[in-house]
């Protein structure tokens, strides 16, 4: 395994390797305390190994009698008045004091004493300082996870073995990583997995849930035991995530139950055996932390949420302690995601003190430095409940697999958490490839990148800035350009350079998702492009709106400012037309900057190259959405206009858009392996990418050309024949399915059909294709009470066809009325029977009701269960799995139809 070179880190210090010594030897002592914490211990070692590198004859010491010469005392003293983590160093001829409020804050003052010292390679005589961070935690983030699921698993579900995580097992790596996150001074380690558990202990009552075999056990006590320790002599808190509710397959298969369910309700049996499971855990490892993710897996936002958390999670925490005879609690991370975390933590905090709260900065993706609306107003509650709350980087979809390295829009991010958010604490995902650690997406011969080396600038810039925010801007572009000079062997005006290309790309993918994209989410892989009917009818493809109210600034999203400019309304904030311009603008300056430092380049050349085709690539991505947006302008404007010219003026800049892409997949092709690495079902945006498909740009260059010759096609058509095209409606034919249990009336779905059983509410206007199929007649009451459970029994594999009702609200309110439609960005199992695309968009009208979008569940053939939460919803009916159900946006209103022009590039 390569050695991390650290002079690209915050820190210039050696942690391996070698360096040239200075002359001549000079004797150093290191007066290390007995008894001394590792931490202290850890620190002292990093003063030993640099010194003599640069040609000190250092060696530790436990006191300072009969010592001449230099002398460098460590100690602890929290009667300082430091901060926590804070240190005070003082250097007055040869002797230098550093003393730490802690353990961290000695081993900190240690690395900054050779950060000081690093220019000139020689100890200070005359130096006074101290400082702390300024955010409590601040810790980066592996994945315990894989692209893909595993055979007979489903998401989340990865137990720790050699086979599947071969990195885990390799102790080198380890240090190497840790050896990272200390150089950037940062305290936290999370490993992210849905039921770490069965891998790693063993319960008396339920010895069959265990879900490796002996020798892999043994392996992953050793190894977990390795890391904790080598990550806590570094200052470094290892906290593991788990979701909930998830049970280990063996258990699951043991109780004839699925491993995870999102409507299954809390049984005795689960809360048992995950409270044992936690107990266990924290009684074998009693210096890691917990980090709880009670959504997605777990049912919604609601009353079971409080009662999980306080009735089984912090018990088996107290359990283990108490099996411990400890009292010291170790920190429990309540992640705020698809849970009413602010309710939780008010139930929580009387029963356990030491509890942070983690929420997703800009969901997952980076977008905006200073979120608004109900989004930052989350963030602010939790920061008020009396605990920490920390800002999860998270996912970064928009982002991958090209770099980024903008220190300027990070710095601006941590400011906004620290100002808008009321964060304390930084949660940082890699940058690119979370779910392929420990390698990036680029395509080299022999090894494969390390993302940590790949990716050094995007570490280094979030815990420069966690550590401390406010910093001058001339002088972070002079840091910054000194580290690119140096790792590139330029002068320093060609380092500022490469930093300027950096930033002027960071600002792309930003501005392009927090403006035409549909979600924050990784649903949606922002550089394989965009569909034209996407950006056109955002809302068919189940447009995530706190995107646009709360992760970007006030602005307009295309079809508003298309509307807007045709009724000649003033227009608000961020434009469409702005960000056209903006974005080319930083493409050009981003391959501009890195072509004047080209010719400076005498180091690491094979990265560099690498860095200035990212550079080309972020142009070409600019470009190919900034003329895909002017186009779906002009198309919008003919949906006012009726104007056949709109259409033409949008060909040719569509063509263009095509071209720009084009390039984009030249330039990727052979240098990126993948765009994404999550290559499941999940992805859905530009293209549904089943088994690893439509994950490389090439891919998507065929359905790009077809939109262009769909789209010239239809202008032909139109030209000849003014009046619009017929389109030939075939109605969906029910499927014979038998219900059993609670037997429900059905009703047949057309004008005036009564939808509901207890209510007067009839339908006003139908999608065409919808009319005459055998809807089920529910109780509007029980809806509201209860979930909602329609068992069947069907020859052939079958589609039940749901109705959600999309009531206008802001964010994260809580809709006591309506069932939430599936959604991938807040439940990873919203796809498991093909639910969570809509199918056809505003297909129902109910008078007073909000207007329904269809969704369709698949079944296979036999005996089947329709298991829906609770809220109010319509079963439309049963149609054959292989009938086609066209998608589409009926536009359907109580005011009549909307038009919708998506059959121009369909």
């Amino acid at each position: 395994m390569r050695v991390f070179c650290f002079i690209l880190a915050t820190c210039f210090f050696v942690f391996g390797g070698t360096v040239v010594k200075a002359a001549p030897s000079e004797k150093v002592y290191v007066v290390v305390p007995s008894k001394a914490a590792p931490r202290v211990q850890f620190g002292a070692a990093q003063l030993v190994k640099n010194l003599k590198s640069w040609g000190y004859d250092a060696v530790t010491t436990a006191g300072t009698k009969n010592i001449k010469g230099n002398v460098i005392i460590l100690g602890v003293d929290p009667s300082k008045g430091l901060g926590k983590e804070g240190f005070a160093i003082e250097a007055a001829g040869k002797k230098i004091n550093i003393t730490g409020a802690d353990e961290s804050g000695v081993l900190y003052g240690c690395l900054e004493l050779l950060e000081q010292s690093k220019a000139a390679k020689k100890l200070p005589s005359d130096l006074k300082l101290q400082d702390q961070p300024e955010m409590v935690l601040r810790g980066a983030c592996i994945g315990v996870q894989k692209p893909y699921y595993l055979p007979g698993r489903n998401v989340y579900e990865y137990p720790y073995t050699p086979e599947v995580f071969p990195w885990f097992y390799d102790k080198q790596l380890w240090i190497q990583y840790l050896d990272s996150l200390v150089a950037n001074r940062m305290n936290s380690l999370y490993l992210w997995n849905g039921h770490p558990f069965a891998s790693l202990v063993r319960l008396k009552d339920y010895p069959y849930a265990v879900e490796v075999d002996d020798a892999t056990f043994k392996k992953n006590e050793e190894m977990y035991s390795f890391l904790t320790t080598e990550a806590d002599k570094r200052g470094i808190w290892v906290i593991q995530m788990f979701y909930n509710i998830i049970v280990s397959k063996p258990f699951a298969e043991h109780h004839h139950i699925k491993t995870q369910e999102r409507e299954r309700p809390i049984t005795p049996l689960i809360a048992d055996y995950t409270r044992k499971s936690i107990a266990a855990f924290v009684e074998k490892y009693p210096n890691v932390g917990l980090m709880v993710c009670l959504g997605e897996a777990m049912e919604g936002v609601g009353p079971d949420d409080i009662e999980w958390f306080t009735k089984t999670i912090i018990p088996g925490v107290q359990d283990g302690l108490k099996a411990l005879g400890q009292t010291a609690e170790p920190p429990i991370v309540l992640r705020a995601h698809d849970t009413d975390a602010p309710a939780v933590m008010r139930a929580s905090l009387p029963l356990y003190k030491n509890l942070y709260t983690e929420a997703k900065f800009n969901g997952e993706a980076l977008t905006y430095a200073r979120p608004r609306g109900a989004w930052a107003e989350l963030h602010q509650t939790l920061s008020k409940l009396g605990s920490v709350q920390i800002e999860n980087i998270h996912i970064l979809a928009n982002l991958e697999p090209f770099r980024y390295g903008s220190a300027d829009f990070i710095q601006q991010s941590v400011i906004g958490m620290h100002e808008v958010m009321g964060g304390n604490g930084l949660h940082l995902y890699p940058q690119a490839s979370y779910w392929d650690w420990p390698y990036s997406a680029d395509s080299v011969k022999g090894k494969r990148l390390l993302q940590i080396e790949r990716d050094w600038i995007w570490y280094a810039a979030w815990s420069r800035y966690a550590w401390k925010a406010k910093r001058d801007r001339k002088e972070e572009i002079n840091y910054w350009g000194g580290l690119l000079a140096s790792k590139f062997g330029t002068n320093a005006q060609q380092g500022k350079e490469i930093l300027t290309a950096y930033e002027e790309s960071g600002e792309i993918a930003p501005k392009l998702l927090r403006r035409f994209g549909i979600t924050d989410g990784n649903r949606q892989t922002l550089t394989l492009g965009m569909l034209m009917t996407q950006l056109i009818n955002p809302y068919r493809y189940g447009l995530f709106t706190l995107l646009y109210d709360g992760e970007s600034p006030e602005g307009e999203m295309l079809i508003q400012y298309a509307e807007k400019e045709w009724k000649g309304e003033k227009h608000i904030g961020e434009t469409p037309v702005q960000i056209i311009q903006e974005v080319k603008q930083h493409g050009d300056k981003a391959v501009a900057a890195i072509e004047a430092a080209a010719k400076g380049v005498k180091a690491d050349q094979a990265e560099f190259e690498r860095l200035k085709n990212d550079m080309y690539s972020y142009r070409a991505l600019a470009y190919h959405f900034a003329y895909k947006a002017e186009a779906a302008l002009h198309t919008l404007r003919y949906k006012y206009s009726n104007d056949i010219s709109d259409l033409q003026k949008a060909l040719p800049l569509l063509q263009k858009s095509v071209d720009w892409y084009k390039k984009l997949s030249d330039l990727t092709k052979g240098t990126y392996l993948y765009a994404n690495s999550m290559q499941t079902q999940q992805r859905k945006i530009p293209m549904r990418g089943v088994d690893a498909t439509y994950k490389n740009w090439y891919e998507m260059v065929a359905p790009f050309e077809k939109e262009v010759q769909h789209f010239s096609r239809k202008i032909d058509s139109l030209q000849r024949n003014a009046n619009a095209p017929v389109v030939t409606v075939k109605p969906l034919t029910n499927a014979p399915v038998k219900l059993t249990g609670v037997i429900t009336p059905a009703y047949t779905l057309d004008s005036a059909a009564a939808i509901f059983a207890d209510t007067t509410l009839k339908v006003m206007a139908v999608a065409k294709e919808l009319k005459g199929l055998k809807g089920l007649q529910l109780s509007y009451k029980q809806l509201l009470k209860n979930p909602t459970q329609v068992q069947f029994t069907n020859n052939k594999p079958v589609k039940v066809l749901v109705g959600y009702f999309k009531p206008t609200r802001a964010a994260f309110t809580q809709d006591s009325v309506y069932l939430k439609a599936p959604e991938l960005e807040t439940n990873a199992l919203a796809n498991d029977y093909g639910q969570a695309d809509t199918k056809i968009a505003n297909a129902l009208v109910i008078k007073g009701m909000p207007p329904v979008n269809v969704h369709t569940y698949t079944f296979p053939a036999g005996n089947n269960i329709l298991k829906l939460a609770k809220g109010v919803c319509v079963i439309l009916g049963f149609v054959y799995d292989d009938e086609i159900i066209p998608l589409y946006d009926a536009g359907l209103t109580e005011s009549g139809a909307s038009k919708e022009i998506d059959w121009l590039f369909e």
